[in-house]
């Protein structure tokens, strides 16, 4: 049965009352410990008081990951590096990637460079893990033989705009995250049916990914009223995730043979735009304009 169960509660003080290596799967994205205000928290702990925290959450991470699982760890550059060393020094953890995630808007500077990405360790609980790249793939910018009509390994720099303002599905939460981002890490680390937890769960979006997705998502959230507002939005009616990796959109240059193009054109929206309906007749005027003379016909343009 697929089910999205939220905690109210203190991560620290909730985890160990989850059993052992009981998760596929792990997203955290933990207070930055900036200052930020949750409502009824602020994160601004001591250096060592914020270690000790850190320390803490992690180890219980790491018991309750299953012996293939995956974790992935949202910081900020000032502790990203402590966070690194206790994963790999201290729990025995295996690195496999170092993601950037890029953004476009951030906070304006006067002095030095405005920041414009987050990070995100990925390490895993053994040398055998679970990786499914092809669920993952983006669309290749040049068609050649030797590719893989299926996409390309998307990379370690992951460009997705924040959740405006202006969008739908904005929460009233300081940091929410968007779904595309949470979604490459659920397709890429997990499969249908398979267990996902999210220690501080905020706004909610890793459940919402979750449940359309197809997998148990166990949440912990401190503030009732994020917790309230995930219920909320987990009833909500799905229309699309709320952000899209913008490679997802291109159409491969050079498929002049007409028919390895229609196989590709056919399989394209399933491939990359499953969860994004609303980015199809986008990709579908691109097609028109990359191909003009071949399938400005809508006829010819059968995509499933």
């Amino acid at each position: 049965m697929i089910e999205q169960r939220l905690i109210q509660g203190d991560a620290l003080l909730e985890l160990p009352n989850l059993a052992s290596e009981s998760f596929d799967l792990i997203i955290a994205d933990p207070p930055y410990n900036l200052g930020k205000d949750y409502g009824n928290n602020r994160d601004m702990k001591g250096f060592d008081e914020y270690m000790d925290f850190s320390r803490n959450w992690l180890r219980e991470a790491h018991r309750l990951l299953k012996p293939r699982g995956t974790i992935y760890v949202f910081m900020g550059f000032r502790f990203i590096a402590y966070l690194f060393r206790i994963l790999e020094r201290e729990l025995g953890m295996f690195f496999n990637s170092w993601i950037v995630w890029h953004y476009t808007q951030g906070i304006g500077r006067t002095k030095g460079f405005s920041p414009r990405h987050d990070d995100i360790l990925m390490f895993t609980k053994s040398r055998e893990y679970d990786f499914n790249l092809d669920d993952v793939r983006v669309p290749q910018k040049y068609y050649r033989k030797r590719n893989n009509m299926r996409g390309a390994n998307p990379g370690d720099v992951w460009e997705f705009s924040h959740v405006h303002y202006c969008n739908e599905n904005r929460q009233n939460h300081p940091t929410q995250k968007p779904e595309g981002l949470i979604e490459r890490m659920v397709l890429a680390s997990s499969d249908i049916e398979g267990t996902i937890l999210d220690p501080f769960s905020g706004s909610g979006t890793t459940l919402r990914v979750c449940q359309q997705l197809k997998r148990c998502c166990t949440g912990i959230e401190l503030n009732p009223i994020y917790v309230k507002m995930s219920h909320e939005r987990l009833s909500c009616e799905f229309t699309g995730f709320d952000s899209v990796d913008p490679r997802m959109k291109r159409v491969p240059l050079d498929l002049r043979n007409e028919s390895v193009r229609q196989a590709y054109l056919n399989n394209h929206i399933r491939w990359f735009l499953d969860n994004h309906k609303d980015t199809v007749k986008e990709f579908e005027e691109s097609v028109k304009e990359v191909y003009p003379k071949r399938d400005s016909n809508n006829d010819q343009l059968k995509l499933l």
